[in-house]
């Protein structure tokens, strides 16, 4: 019906049905449709579901108007048709259903549903060579099947949409601790700088210093000599001027003084003096190998941590220091991306440096801390779940809990330690797959060794469930060393 429809009459027809309108209502956004189509539309999506627009699929709170004047120029419409209308076509009319409701080869009403086809066919098409022996089933049954299929489909839709709710807010969340992080570092970068651009400024007042004072001492000294030789000048050019007058007189008179002139003219304390040992400014001591000797000393206030842990892997109850050195619980839980690197719910974090070869050491001070782990993991331990610290999960570790210490081995290990020592320090050869901890403050005493072979690399790892005392690694000695060349190396 709706092919032959004029223009008019399309723009008094349903967008549901498709016929002219019954009982028009308007919706907010200014679309009309029949209201006991759009009734029969709203009521399969369930209660509390939400009343959108057929078209244009926006939301409608309030109840829909009726059009009074879309109501009258519809039944004006019908009046005029209906006069116009031949018996037989009003016949037509009555037997013809609605658009789609109609099969297209026989005429029949579309009552049953061709299951292995997947498609609405008549009575006639049941018994066609088409359809024939084809299960079938009442067009209702297929459509509240076919709605129900939909219904799963539309809850598995929302859970995925839900899904990607959540994790743009997680890519939300990261941005803006992306921008955190970037400010903790620009900080804690210009605390550092500013801290060797202090020691610098200090050294070079000092070494500036010390050259002004040598400068002066030497200046001084050499003020004197000069003091001493002008005087000895000074004697000399007497001396000058006494004989020049003597060699005027007469010849007896210059024979009577000859003696005790020339005496004096020869005292030896007339000698010119040498100039002294070490009356220069010694360069060397203050430009040679400058930036080297500096170097040496900033040691004094340089930390270096053999160990330095990874924000990224902290768990969100774990504080860490400014310095990633040390690592404390508490009670808050911190708002942070979860990242795949990240512990969650484990109360633990490791090392950013993993290990796969090599020898290493470090020391971590556990103090009075009541519930610590100290150890290595695997790099493909599991982080989102909470698991044993044990040997069979992918660590290597000794933890203090409940006032016993263990070996994490499968069943635990009980270690029989007589102290309570404040000290770990962790030897770690992946080479030889040994793990040893031993206790610094009691001559290095052996607590306990793992020997597992290292087939992937481990980071050192840390997990603590105590606010009393925070686990710190401890920084260790850095000495500046100078290789002296070989003798076949001097040779060449």
């Amino acid at each position: 019906m709706a092919g032959r429809l004029s223009l008019p009459e399309v723009d008094l027809s349903c967008p549901i049905c498709c016929d002219i309108f019954r009982d028009p209502v308007v919706l907010k956004c200014s679309h009309s449709f029949c209201a006991p189509c759009l009734q029969q539309y709203w009521t399969p999506r369930g209660p509390g579901s939400g009343r959108d627009c057929p078209l244009c699929r926006s939301q409608s709170v309030d109840d829909p108007v009726p059009s009074l004047s879309l109501r009258n120029l519809c039944e004006s419409y019908l009046e005029r048709e209906g006069e116009e209308a031949a018996p037989g076509e009003e016949r037509a009319a009555e037997l013809q259903g609605a658009p789609g409701e109609m099969c297209p080869l026989h005429g029949e009403r579309l009552k049953l549903f061709c299951l292995p086809d997947k498609v609405p066919i008549c009575v006639v098409c049941h018994t066609s060579r088409k359809h024939k022996q084809h299960d079938c089933c009442p067009v209702g049954e297929a459509a509240a099947d076919a709605k129900e299929k939909m219904k799963s489909a539309l809850g598995s839709l929302q859970e995925k949409r839900d899904a990607f709710e959540r994790m743009k807010q997680n890519y939300e969340d990261t941005v803006a601790h992306i921008q955190v992080q970037a400010r903790f570092v620009e900080r804690r970068t210009r605390e550092e700088f500013e801290k060797l651009r202090g020691f610098l400024r200090a050294e070079e007042e000092g070494r500036m210093e010390e050259l002004r004072a040598d400068e002066e001492q030497k200046r001084r000294a050499m003020a004197r000599k000069i003091e001493e030789i002008e005087g000895s000048i000074a004697t000399v050019s007497a001396s000058i001027r006494d004989l020049e007058e003597e060699m005027a007189l007469d010849d007896i008179s210059v024979l009577h003084k000859c003696k005790r002139t020339l005496e004096r003219a020869d005292s030896p304390g007339e000698e010119p003096p040498l100039m002294p040992p070490a009356a220069l400014i010694d360069v060397a001591k203050y430009v040679g190998s400058l930036s080297f000797h500096v170097w040496e000393k900033m040691h004094r206030i340089v930390k270096y941590t053999p160990v330095t842990l990874d924000p990224n892997t902290a768990a969100p109850w774990l504080v860490l220091s400014d310095d990633l050195a040390g690592v404390c619980d508490s009670d808050d839980k911190r708002r942070l991306p979860d990242n795949p690197e990240r512990f969650h719910p484990d109360t633990a974090v490791l090392a950013r440096d993993g290990f796969a070869s090599g020898r290493h050491a470090w020391d971590v001070h556990v103090g009075d801390n009541e519930a610590w782990v100290v150890g290595v993991a695997k790099e493909s331990v599991r982080r989102k779940e909470k698991v044993s610290s044990v040997l069979q999960n992918g660590y290597l570790c000794v933890y203090f809990y409940h006032k016993m210490y263990f070996a994490g081995t499968s069943p635990l290990t009980r270690l029989p330690l007589r102290g309570n020592p404040r000290r770990i320090r962790v030897l770690l050869d992946c080479d030889k797959g040994r793990l040893s901890f031993h206790s610094p403050q009691d001559n290095d005493a052996h607590i306990y060794t793992f020997k597992h072979a290292v087939t992937e690399k481990v980071f050192p790892y840390f997990w603590v469930g105590c606010q009393k005392c925070p686990l710190t690694v401890e920084p260790q000695e850095v000495s500046c060393n100078i290789l002296q060349p070989s003798t076949t190396d001097a040779l060449l």
